[in-house]
């Protein structure tokens, strides 16, 4: 029975998992080429991209000067530096974030994610694991997908003159 109490508990159970890492994915065990301990991640990256990347937040919409990005190159994960989603692919989903409808072969992975309360695709990056935003169906042609990534995640890699 669905009624404000349940409501209420559901959400701070929620709040709670995504507070203290009890909705990390499957995904996080896995081992990757680029592999560090909490504390070595926790210097090497700012404190919002370790909370994106090592904890699956979100950063806010709007935020990211990715957003606005239109040169020619490559967006990278900002964890391990590989590239995962070329210029040519990013469009303007109107989210806040940037959007992509495709990834460069083998830079991302997918793992299922119910944090929410919903059923989600979440992408992380190949090479280090690191969380960089989740997939839908409502993106454009020619793949219907939109990468809807946090830009905190990444850095942009201009492409040479």
């Amino acid at each position: 029975m669905v009624n404000r109490r349940n409501v209420l508990i559901g959400t701070g159970v929620g709040v709670l998992a995504l507070r203290f890492g009890f909705a990390d994915r499957a995904a996080a065990a896995e081992s990757y080429p680029v592999s560090h301990t909490d504390a070595e991640w926790r210097k090497l990256l700012s404190a919002d991209q370790y909370s994106v990347l090592r904890k699956e937040g979100t950063e806010y919409p709007f935020t990211s000067p990715l957003l606005n990005e239109h040169r020619k190159g490559n967006f990278a994960c900002a964890g391990c530096d590989q590239d995962a989603f070329s210029s040519a692919t990013k469009f303007e989903s109107g989210t806040g974030w940037p959007s992509f409808w495709s990834p460069l072969d083998g830079a991302i992975g997918t793992a299922k994610d119910t944090s929410v309360g919903t059923d989600r695709t979440e992408v992380h990056c190949s090479r280090c694991g690191g969380h960089l935003g989740h997939v839908f169906d409502d993106g454009p042609k020619p793949t219907g997908l939109r990468y809807c990534m946090n830009g905190v995640a990444m850095k942009f890699h201009p492409a040479s003159a």
